[in-house]
């Protein structure tokens, strides 16, 4: 990376090898980084990292935004008026549910 480099990782804490970030960064190898995830989680207030002038964190929760929150309730929503239609919901993580009994005998009950 260049010397001018931020780098920002949003997404997964282990994608980074953090002692190599730590020591990019104190070394100017790279400007700054910007985190919102790390390695390990909960993130010890002794990680060097913490005490950075070049380092900005963020609690983790980077995507709760106003729209994440509003598409959350429209969701929800949805998938309960879906229900109680007898209609399976658009976004359902476990699929294999779908399949079983006890949720069909459920579902039925709604129709």
């Amino acid at each position: 990376m260049k010397n001018t480099a931020i780098l920002i990782n949003i997404s997964r804490g282990p994608i980074i090898d953090e002692a190599a970030l730590i020591r990019a960064l104190q070394s100017k190898e790279i400007a700054a980084a910007g985190l919102d995830v790390f390695e390990v989680e909960p993130i010890d207030k002794a990680n060097p990292l913490m005490e950075m002038d070049n380092v900005i964190v963020t609690p983790h929760n980077l995507a709760w935004t106003d729209e994440l929150a509003l598409g959350m309730g429209k969701s929800a929503f949805s998938s309960i008026k879906a229900i109680s239609r007898g209609d399976i919901p658009t976004f359902v993580v476990n699929k294999e549910v779908l399949d079983t009994v006890a949720f069909k005998e459920k579902l039925a009950k709604f129709k």
